[in-house]
């Protein structure tokens, strides 16, 4: 019989025969087991009966049940340690969690699972997209190399616009997936002083109630600037005209509120900032003329101008920021089809993601109005 198939009975009895006077070549010959055996088991259990023999073993087996329970209790501690560096609030984040987890750790994937509270059968199924993923994917990516300065939701407006069905959410995720853009950094406020030409107190409540314009400069590729006179409708976020020049004073402004006023009418209001061209006594007595009233905003105080600095923004951002112009007459050309592009085909959110005059209804508008 071999010593580890001895019951503690069996062990304490023998070592009591050896308190009893027998000699330890005897005990062993009669027992089947070397003398080395028995002074190991003298050494771990002398002294010991029966049932201290008993309570030593179910001590030792609960001994090693709380080893385990601590060891179990450590590994899923640094299971979670390492998947805490984001949340998984989707089964796609949870499933790369766990195999990162896996890889790290070298656990196995039913311990990680279940750490982590994922399912084995969701970890395991491979994500398949819809049919028409591929092509939708396409689409964003030649609209977000056209437009790059568009976020998610004027992307998903005009992915509609070609006659996909498809929701917000869903052009995010992909957006997201791919890295096409980071939104950028909310610029700060500051207090409305609330003139009376503020765009706060004197808001627009129809289209040709309150129109506003003002100047951007910029320059052509061999550095000489040049400036353009951007016109906005306020209520329909329409660019009425851009006029882009060398030069520009108040005698340009006036040709050019001439030529609005013959094609598209008379607007109440024209709001502006404090800028000599605009601040003109002959400016302002031929707009007086006309029947229509100024709407000056407090100097040093262009948030107050809010709708034309918005326009001026995007002005700058999506077009001008991105193109080289190598004469003025190239500039005039871009600018005028950017217009063009703005009005008709670029979503806007203020008004649910839809241009400011669609193709249309621009023949239809395009008539004076008689006040």
């Amino acid at each position: 019989m071999k010593a580890s198939k001895f019951t503690d009975a069996q062990k304490a009895f023998i070592l009591k025969q050896g308190e009893d006077g027998m000699t330890v070549a005897e005990i062993c010959r009669k027992a089947g087991i070397s003398q080395a055996t028995y002074h190991n088991w003298k050494k771990k259990y002398g002294g010991m009966g029966t049932d201290q023999l008993k309570e030593l073993k179910r001590l030792q087996k609960e001994n090693e049940h709380l080893r385990k329970a601590v060891s179990d209790l450590t590994l899923d501690k640094l299971i979670l340690a390492e998947a805490a560096k984001g949340k998984l609030l989707s089964p796609a984040r949870r499933r790369a969690c766990i195999d990162r987890v896996r890889a790290e750790l070298n656990v196995s994937e039913r311990r990680a699972c279940r750490v982590l509270r994922q399912h084995r059968s969701t970890q395991r199924r491979i994500p398949v997209g819809r049919p028409d993923e591929e092509w939708l994917l396409a689409d964003m990516i030649e609209l977000t190399r056209q437009y790059g300065r568009y976020g998610y939701r004027r992307i998903a407006a005009l992915l509609r616009d070609a006659g996909w069905h498809v929701n917000d959410k869903r052009v995010e995720r992909l957006w997201r997936r791919e890295g096409l853009k980071v939104p950028m950094k909310q610029p700060k406020k500051g207090r409305l002083w609330l003139n009376a030409g503020s765009c706060v107190r004197l808001r627009p409540e129809h289209r040709y109630h309150v129109w506003s314009y003002d100047f951007v400069h910029c320059r052509t590729d061999d550095g000489k600037a040049f400036r353009t006179l951007n016109i906005i409708d306020e209520y329909s976020r329409e660019c009425l005209a851009i006029r882009v020049d060398r030069k520009l004073n108040s005698g340009n402004v006036i040709d050019v509120l001439s030529d609005l006023f013959i094609l598209r009418g008379i607007p109440s209001f024209i709001r502006s900032d404090n800028g000599p061209e605009f601040v003109a006594q002959a400016v302002q007595d031929w707009i007086k003329a006309v029947g229509a009233k100024t709407a000056y905003i407090e100097p040093g105080s262009p948030w107050e101008n809010g709708y034309c600095e918005s326009f001026n923004a995007r002005f700058h951002d999506e077009f001008l920021n991105g193109e080289i112009f190598y004469s003025l007459r190239e500039a005039q050309i871009l600018i005028e089809e950017w217009r063009k592009h703005y009005n008709t085909k670029r979503p806007h959110s203020a008004l649910g993601y839809r241009p400011p005059a669609p193709e249309t209804i621009v023949q239809m508008d395009q008539r004076p109005i008689m006040h």
